[in-house]
Order: structure tokens, then C-alpha cells, then sequence
């Protein structure tokens, strides 16, 4: 997820989570956002983030970690929030009838509704991707003046 707009920016799916899973979606943000210099990824404590494999991608990638004290949620507050939105707003609560229909649902909340409808108050009222658009109009004119 990038802060800056609480845009979730490319994710993956698996039957099983594990560090793999997560340096794929590593792999696919890091491409999606055309390979940015001088980002932090920040994180919980969790096996899968602090694992060699992960850390060597975040090393190749030169994207530097940061990581919540144990027990300490409050620093990686958007992305718990981000889960409690998903399981309260869009999961079923009996779950999914198939991996094939969980990985469509989740494709559908965060691309279609998370990112282009649902308002969130860090962005004044507008949903990610319209903060994003919205920064890029007024970047342009910014940057066209000087």
C-alpha cells in the first residue's frame, strides 16, 4: 500500500502464505510503481518479511526496511485497517467457495471498489486513485510554471 494515498498497489495470491507470496508481490509493486529509488517498506515482524529470501529481494530491489516493535500494530495501522475494511465490507462471511473465486473478490474490492470508489478521510474524502490523479494534475501544473 503507498501512504501517500492508501492506494493498494499490486498484491498476490497463493494456497499457501508464505515468504514466495510475498516476494511476488513485492516483485509486481516494485514494477508497477516503475522502479522507485529511495522507498521504505514498512512492516509487521512477521516470518515471511524477515526471511532471507524476502530480504535479498528488498536488497536487490535497494528498498530499505522498517519493521513495528513486537506487539506494537499502531505502526502498520493502514494495512490492519485495510483487512478490517476487506473482511467487513466485501468477505462473505462464510468464506469463499473456491480459491478462484476468493482471488476474483479480492481483485474486485481493491481494484474496483477500495481504489476507485470508497472515500477515505486521509484523502479529504477522495478515494485513492482520485488522490493519486488529483496529485499528478497538480504536480504537472507545478512543475509546468517553473
Amino acid at each position: 500500500m503507498d501512504l501517500f494515498s492508501c492506494k493498494p498497489v499490486d498484491w498476490a495470491t497463493s494456497h499457501s502464505p508464505n515468504s514466495e507470496l510475498t516476494g511476488k508481490a513485492l516483485g509486481m509493486t516494485f514494477e508497477a510503481r516503475g522502479r522507485p529509488q529511495d522507498v521504505m517498506f514498512h512492516s509487521d515482524q512477521g516470518c515471511h518479511y524477515t526471511s532471507r529470501h524476502y530480504r535479498q529481494l528488498l536488497w536487490r530491489y535497494q528498498i530499505k526496511q522498517s519493521m513495528s516493535r513486537r506487539g506494537n500494530c499502531w505502526d502498520n495501522a493502514p494495512m490492519e485497517r485495510f483487512f478490517r475494511s476487506f473482511k467487513t465490507e466485501w468477505m462473505p462471511s462464510i468464506g469463499y467457495r473456491s480459491f478462484v473465486e476468493a482471488k476474483f473478490a479480492v481483485n474486485n474490492y481493491i481494484t474496483g471498489y477500495y481504489s476507485r470508489v470508497r472515500p477515505h478521510r486521509h484523502n479529504g474524502g477522495l478515494s485513492p486513485s482520485e488522490a493519486e490523479r488529483e496529485y499528478w494534475i497538480n504536480h504537472k501544473l507545478v512543475a509546468n510554471i517553473t
